[in-house]
């Protein structure tokens, strides 16, 4: 190998700036696997990454939290030359370089082999944000969240979160009641499966304690007073998954849904999960999202676009999902 081209964020004059540029193979960070990328994704995180937002970024660097393509060398027994493989989170894109490049090189263990069930575009249309909605929706079920047991919710449903999760979820046969700040994406959200849309200012302004038990389970992205009140409606021995902090990092509510309703709120870390819980969302992934309805939340762009998209993603005006094709 003898270069790479790559996206790369550094400071400038008023906060980062962004240039497509040619890399040496020693800017590549440590590993043993490198991975020829076709395509990758733009998701919240990859957002305030672009915008220079979020803490403990180091800069300069090759943003880009996922990756898919096919591994151009490999010294990891596990991972062959050839495969086809996806990276979610792990850190890259953040604190060492991801996947918005030509070529990436992380350790093989970080690795899951692309599922027969996807091309490498689809991976990519599933990313880091549908990853975490699998993750939230085996958190559900592992807490006894069943169909027959009542609503789930979820919070942010036009975005990349929740479009994967309110199609997993109508899937598996749960009745899905969908918030968003978006009136306009209704009809968006029934077609992937939600039985009811609900008004985002239904849930976002300071609330009780308790209130009318709504739903069984919940999918939430927004963190804050939406959190709270998600909590404060879950039904007796239900469970909230929090998996984002679109509105904030605050949780200002009380005990009272834990010690009066037994509700648990079970949080959903993508960065870190352990291969195995990855290796299950995927399986799951595979068996249990709807080819065509992750075909209508999707559009592709290239990889360039994701600059102008940050500010988008952010502003909440990104609807489902977009791949981003590297090559």
């Amino acid at each position: 190998m003898s270069g790479y081209n790559a996206l790369l964020l550094s400071r400038s004059e008023g906060g980062v700036g962004a240039k497509w540029q040619r890399l040496d193979d020693d800017q590549l960070g440590d590993g043993d696997v490198t991975v020829r990328v076709t395509h990758s994704t733009i998701n919240y995180k990859d957002g305030l990454v672009l915008t220079g937002r979020l803490p403990g970024m180091r800069l300069p660097i090759v943003p880009g939290i996922d990756f898919a393509g096919s591994v151009a060398a490999s010294a990891c027994a596990d991972v062959a030359v050839g495969e086809d493989v996806i990276l979610n989170g792990w850190g890259c894109g953040e604190r060492r370089p991801g996947g918005y490049a030509e070529l990436a090189r992380v350790p093989g263990e970080w690795l899951i082999k692309r599922p027969a069930a996807f091309s490498n575009a689809e991976t990519m249309a599933i990313g880091t944000a549908g990853y975490t909605a699998m993750l939230a929706v085996l958190a559900l079920e592992d807490h006894g969240v069943a169909p027959d047991k009542g609503p789930v919710l979820v919070t942010g449903a036009a975005g990349g979160v929740g479009s994967v999760a309110v199609a997993l979820l109508s899937k598996l046969g749960f009745d899905v009641m969908a918030s968003t700040g978006r009136a306009h994406e209704a009809d968006y959200l029934r077609g992937l499966g939600a039985s009811e849309v609900i008004a985002r200012d239904e849930l976002s302004a300071p609330g009780r304690p308790l209130g009318k038990e709504r739903w069984a389970g919940a999918i939430d992205v927004a963190g804050s007073h939406t959190l709270v009140n998600v909590l404060a409606m879950t039904q007796y021995g239900g469970c909230g998954a929090t998996t984002g902090l679109a509105q904030g990092l605050d949780l200002p509510g009380s005990v009272a849904p834990f010690i009066l309703r037994g509700v648990t709120l079970a949080g959903i870390d993508s960065v870190m999960a352990p291969k195995e819980k990855r290796v299950r969302a995927w399986d799951r992934l595979a068996r249990d999202l709807d080819g065509e309805k992750l075909a209508e939340m999707t559009v592709h762009r290239p990889l360039l676009d994701v600059v102008g998209l940050a500010p988008e993603i952010l502003a909440g005006n990104v609807r489902g999902r977009v791949v981003l094709d590297v090559s």
